[in-house]
């Protein structure tokens, strides 16, 4: 076994580079701008069956890391999907999501879901009735709520299962 001592030794100067490497790295890779996912003419939603394309102003996406991706006829079955991920997407894991996409829905632009706002309880429906509306800032969703006599604003982790029930049912108070 070689001696310790042998080991070629990390100059501070090397580990200042490397740590700023490493850095300017996730920076750039956290920075790197959204790229909108297009459902196909055969996309189906994995929780309703529902073709995708059919319903451009509620398309919401989920990517994976090697690059393979789930269409959603609305945000409420995207999130029945990430929900339930063992039972909609077998073999899949939350870690392996790259992104999480939603349509905006003043401006219909994609827009990320985690940093997204969702209006509930409004007189406006998706494609499946009672929807979770996606809008891309605070201002935008109170406007709409005020607009649509929503209930609820509402951020991604906010979302839980018992608040989905709520929307599908139509129950939102």
């Amino acid at each position: 076994m070689p001696h310790p001592t042998r080991y070629p030794r990390l100059s501070l100067a090397r580990l200042a580079a490397w740590l700023v490497l490493a850095m300017w790295t996730a920076c750039a890779a956290a920075q790197e701008p959204l790229t909108p996912l297009m459902p196909g003419a055969r996309d189906q939603c994995p929780v309703c069956g529902m073709l995708v394309s059919k319903y451009p102003n509620w398309v919401a996406a989920v990517r994976y890391r090697d690059g393979h991706a789930h269409f959603f006829d609305g945000a409420k079955d995207m999130f029945k999907y990430l929900q339930a991920l063992p039972k909609y997407a077998p073999g899949h894991r939350a870690t392996d999501i790259r992104d999480i996409q939603v349509t905006e829905f003043y401006g219909l632009a994609r827009i990320d879901a985690r940093k997204a706002f969702y209006v509930i309880g409004s007189d406006v429906l998706g494609p499946m009735g009672h929807e979770f509306v996606p809008l891309e800032s605070r201002a935008d969703a109170e406007e709409f709520m005020h607009d649509h006599r929503g209930k609820r604003i509402l951020s991604f982790d906010q979302v839980v299962p018992a608040i989905v029930a709520e929307v599908d049912g139509g129950r939102v108070k």
